[in-house]
């Protein structure tokens, strides 16, 4: 029920890839639950009962979380702990130890309360405080949200000076965005919007993902006459597709460009984390080109995540589509810190569904675990601005034509916990929360108590 919406995508050219979305969609959500029963069946090998049982179940869960956020290139979707993203107050924990830690929270807050019903609970008594104690670890993550904010700068004044942003959502559906007749009036239409009321105060242009649908790159007439909506100093960052050679040799990238005023092209950045079936096909080696996915678009990865170094602004993380889901892996660990995450996506594809709305969740979290703002481009929306501590100062909702106009906020003086420790948080959050479990039980033995099998 939470994917359902990746089969909108398969309507777009329905003649083409209809038959293939109950696939598509069952069988992604199939692989995705191997890894929860990879958890599941982890915490029964144990033989751990009662309240250890269901600490051994969280530690498995964020373990498995983190196993699916990168094996078979990996999808960290709709964890557990995105169900606080409604709350900017809850989702300050983040900080601390990620999307992971959050996780954590949640399972043990859903099956602790098991312990008040199922028969293999002896202790009633115990299991009532565990109860307890695990809800109370709630009420504190919610108070330490409610001091962090208290402490933090209202989000537009903690800025940038000088820089004021403004982002084109076109709101272009997708089944239109590529026809041949119609995308010289695409980009006619989002450089109108560029350049409408308020023009003047702007000091850099943000388009979203493939704005301009040509190769950019192959096209100095195209980046000239681009290069005139780019404020004078500032830049136009704008997606558009990407190539190299000729005829059989041609390689493509789905790519981020970032113009002059003149129309140079001053940095590209190369989107390294493709959509399987989506932006090439895992599975060429084995069958048919487009067996699955006919033109699947065979574009080629990008060398990783960078820092791009602009005259006149804060170095940024650039980020392409889905690339902002993957916790730990929005930063580059080698060159200068970077100042604020740009994120540029196409989430037409989808709909008015609930997909573009996760994809969003998504977002928040990174900015809360890294200490960065995070500036986001969408075709269709969500665009939006958001403020170190995961607060949305500014956004155009999905299905919005227009533009965004906003500062960019600061990033945090210091870096976060996790912004440290990265994924190695998994690990910590997960011996932290399965530690109790065995000191408890190694305690219990050597008091002679029952043994687990006579439980």
């Amino acid at each position: 029920s939470g994917l359902y919406w990746v089969g909108f995508s398969f309507f777009v050219d329905a003649e083409r890839h209809a038959l293939f979305m109950p696939l598509a969609v069952g069988g992604l959500a199939a692989l995705l639950a191997m890894f929860t029963g990879l958890g599941v069946y982890l915490t029964a090998l144990t033989k751990l009962t009662g309240w250890r049982q269901v600490l051994m179940f969280a530690a498995c869960w964020v373990v498995a979380d983190w196993l699916r956020s990168w094996v078979l290139s990996g999808f960290p979707w709709n964890f557990m702990g995105t169900v606080w993203a409604f709350s900017d107050t809850m989702i300050q924990v983040a900080a601390l130890g990620g999307v992971w830690v959050l996780t954590v929270l949640t399972v043990l807050a859903a099956v602790s309360p098991a312990l008040l019903v199922l028969a293999h609970s002896h202790d009633r008594r115990a299991g009532a405080l565990f109860v307890a104690i695990v809800h109370l670890a709630l009420l504190v993550a919610w108070l330490g949200g409610v001091w962090r904010l208290g402490e933090a700068p209202a989000p537009t004044d903690r800025v940038v000076s000088g820089e004021r942003l403004r982002i084109v959502q076109p709101a272009i559906p997708q089944e239109l965005k590529w026809k041949s007749e119609l995308r010289r009036e695409h980009v006619l239409d989002q450089m109108r919007l560029t350049v409408s009321d308020g023009y003047e105060d702007i000091t850099h242009v943000i388009w979203a993902e493939t704005a301009v649908p040509y190769l950019l790159s192959e096209d100095r007439d195209l980046q000239i006459a681009l290069g005139q909506v780019a404020p004078p100093g500032g830049y136009l960052f704008t997606g558009a597709p990407r190539s190299e050679g000729q005829g059989e040799n041609r390689r493509l990238w789905n790519s981020l460009h970032a113009l002059n005023r003149s129309g140079d092209v001053v940095a590209t950045f190369d989107k390294f984390h493709l959509v399987p079936f989506g932006e090439y096909d895992p599975l060429s080696k084995y069958l048919p080109s487009g067996t699955l996915v006919s033109a699947a678009g065979n574009f080629l990865p990008g060398p990783g995540v960078t820092t791009w170094e602009l005259d006149g602004l804060p170095p940024v993380s650039p980020l392409i589509c889905y690339e902002v889901i993957f916790p730990g892996a929005v930063v580059s660990a080698t060159g200068p810190p970077p100042g604020w995450l740009l994120n540029v996506t196409n989430d037409a594809w989808f709909g008015e569904s609930t997909g573009p709305y996760q994809h969003f969740t998504n977002a928040r979290l990174r900015a809360v675990e890294e200490g960065l703002p995070v500036v986001r481009a969408a075709n269709t929306g969500i665009s939006a601005v958001i403020d170190p501590y995961g607060r949305v100062i500014g956004a155009l909702e999905l299905g919005e034509r227009g533009v965004l106009d906003s500062p960019l906020p600061r990033a945090l003086d210091r870096k976060t916990p996790y912004a440290t420790l990265g994924n190695f948080a998994v690990l910590i959050v997960a011996l932290l929360v399965v530690f109790p479990a065995f000191i408890g039980r190694r305690r219990e033995r050597s008091d002679g108590s029952r043994a687990p099998n006579q439980r």
